[in-house]
Parts: structure tokens; C-alpha cells; sequence
């Protein structure tokens, strides 16, 4: 990929000071805009359309998350990766339900936001892993539930799948996209060329219902599905 553009969208100014100061020395991220609030988030977004918008929560006048929404509604390919202290469950699923590619927190070093940038722009899922954490669980607690009335958890999970028409090798290639797997390397696992990897993750989006890896993500661990 050529250089990732990015807006950052954040209204403490020593954080976007910070961010600047990765950016620009980091020789394949530019760092082409700067919003304070999420209204003008959205404007410069739309205006500007960078390959990637690192987005706060907590905005004046429009916050993260309600702007996000807007951005992907008005272009869904548009990369939103949440960048924020918050780890309150109902920020992250609100956040990623609105249409975020991604989020990581403040307490995330250099190189993690880096690789955040990167992967959200080449269309990877990005979850720092405290989030994870917190979406796995959520979903725990459902599948024990399931474990007591069923006394089959695996009966269950294949309920699930039937569902949305998921097939064996589906269920294994989304299961390594919940572990954070690009489409090289879930090829190299599963020992297949990287545009069959490509087509499995097409259908498993499509027989979601869901836009990108992260939705993909959120949706099977909370369908128990992986």
C-alpha cells in the first residue's frame, strides 16, 4: 500500500500533538488533517476521504461514536479505527456496532498504534487486546447458559451456524479472523492461496449481514460461533 492518509479526530491538544509527532516519522502514515470535535470530524472526513480516521469518543458537539455512524453511513469503505481511554462495554459495542473498523486505547504504545493504523487500512480487524478481552467476556456467560439448557454445547454452536448458512471451512477461516488474521496469513494457515482466503471472508461478510472484519468479529462471538 502507498502512504496511509489519516485523520485524526481528537480535542486534547497535547494527544494530537503526540500523534503528530508518530506520524510524522513514520515514512509510509501522513497525518493530513486535524479535527478538534466531531462535527467538523465528519466535514474534514467526507471532504477529504483518508484512507484511515482515528477517532475519539468523548468529542464536543458530536461524539465519536454518533460521528462514526454518520461517516459510514455516508461511505461505508471509509476506515474508522476508535482511538480512546474508555473501556466501558457498552462504548466498545456501540462503537463497533456504529460501523468502527477498529479500536485501540490511549494506553497503547508507538508501535501499536502503528500496526492499528496499518492493519485497519488494509481492511484488518484491529482489537486491542483489553477489549478483547472484555468481548470474549460477554460471551462466555451466553455460552455456558447455552451448555446448561442444551447439555450440548457443541449441538448449539451448530445451531448457530445453520443459521447463517456458515460452512465448516467458513466457521475455521472466521475463527482466525477473530484472532486477528489477514487474509496472507489465514492462506498460509489453512494451507490455501490468498484469493480463495479472500473469497471465504467475502461470503462469511455477506452471510453476516455485517461490512467488515471487526462487525465479523463482534457477531461471532456473540452468536457464539467460534
Amino acid at each position: 500500500m502507498s502512504t496511509i492518509k489519516v485523520l485524526l479526530v481528537e480535542d486534547h491538544e497535547m494527544m494530537r500533538a503526540g500523534l503528530s509527532l508518530i506520524f510524522s516519522n513514520t515514512p509510509d502514515i501522513e497525518l493530513i488533517a486535524e479535527a478538534d470535535n466531531g462535527k467538523k470530524g465528519v466535514e474534514l472526513a467526507l471532504k477529504l476521504n483518508p484512507d484511515v480516521i482515528l477517532m475519539d469518543i468523548g468529542l464536543p458537539e458530536l461524539d465519536g461514536i454518533q460521528a462514526t455512524s454518520l461517516i459510514k453511513k455516508s461511505n461505508p469503505n471509509m476506515r474508522v479505527l476508535i482511538f480512546t481511554s474508555r473501556e466501558d462495554d457498552d462504548d466498545v459495542f456501540e462503537s463497533l456496532s456504529a460501523g468502527a473498523d477498529g479500536y485501540i486505547t490511549k494506553g497503547a504504545n508507538k508501535e501499536q498504534i502503528i500496526s492499528a493504523v496499518k492493519a485497519v487500512a488494509e481492511g484488518t480487524a484491529w482489537l486491542d487486546p483489553a477489549i478483547a478481552r472484555l468481548v470474549l467476556s460477554n460471551v462466555r456467560p451466553l455460552k455456558s447458559v447455552n451448555l446448561i439448557e442444551n447439555n450440548n454445547s457443541v449441538s448449539n454452536i451448530n445451531v448457530a451456524k445453520n443459521t447463517y448458512g456458515l460452512t465448516d471451512r467458513e466457521i475455521e477461516v472466521l475463527r482466525l479472523i477473530v484472532e486477528g488474521m489477514g487474509n496472507d496469513q489465514i492462506a498460509k494457515k489453512l494451507v490455501i492461496t490468498i484469493s480463495t482466503a479472500k473469497a471465504h471472508v467475502h461470503n462469511i461478510l455477506q452471510k453476516l449481514y455485517v461490512e467488515n472484519r471487526t462487525q465479523a468479529t463482534i457477531q461471532a462471538v456473540k452468536e457464539g460461533l467460534v
